[in-house]
């Protein structure tokens, strides 16, 4: 059986909020048809470090083991770029020696571009107050600039119980909310990620 390890940005430098980030994308995927065969996810901090991770991981990889770096792009991506392509030319950051572009995957242009493809969990999550019409409201979620995205969050939450929608606070809890079919459906690249998933478990 194939052991799947995804070293993935988030969770700054708190272990508490590495916790939740660890939890977040974890509860994320058991709802794609991972459950019975679940990766473990490393919640890494800042990007640099997930890739550091990964790195190492992939150096001390057997022939078992399938490793994966899951980071945001912070950027759009080229429509025929493939994933350390994207890296290489954003990041200067190479790829390791015998690693397969199936070993990275990115959230474009962020995590929170996900949450866009589901506003009834958006809805849910933040409950009463929430206004969805401050939301970006786009179909081409990999399109929309980080800072469209983390702005319409915080006014759409500004008048919610659970308060203005920050990065920490909600961001994870939201995550594990999310219907996965709506996400990769207005995602190809969180629907490659996922289909790599379940192909190297299947």
């Amino acid at each position: 059986m194939v052991s799947v390890k995804i070293y993935v940005e988030g969770g700054g430098d708190r272990g508490e909020l590495k916790t939740r980030c660890r939890q977040g994308f974890s509860a994320f995927l058991r709802k794609t048809g991972l459950e019975d065969r679940m990766p473990k996810v490393v919640a890494c901090g800042s990007r640099q470090a997930a890739l550091d991770k990964f790195r190492s991981a992939f150096a001390a990889a057997v022939d078992n083991d399938f490793v994966v770096l899951l980071v945001d792009s912070e950027a759009p991506v080229a429509r025929d770029a493939g994933s350390w392509q994207h890296l290489r030319g954003r990041d200067d950051w190479d790829k390791p020696a015998g690693a397969m572009d199936e070993n990275a995957h990115l959230m474009v242009q962020c995590m929170e571009a996900w949450f866009l493809a589901d506003e009834a969990a958006l809805a849910g999550y933040f409950g009463s107050g929430f206004n969805p019409n401050s939301l970006p409201g786009r179909p081409d979620i990999e399109e929309v600039p980080k800072s469209e995205i983390e702005q319409g969050l915080k006014m759409a939450s500004r008048n919610c119980k659970k308060g203005r929608y920050t990065k920490g606070s909600h961001s994870f809890g939201i995550l594990a909310e999310l219907d996965p079919d709506k996400v990769t459906g207005a995602s190809p690249h969180a629907k490659r990620f996922i289909s790599t998933l379940l192909k190297k478990t299947s």
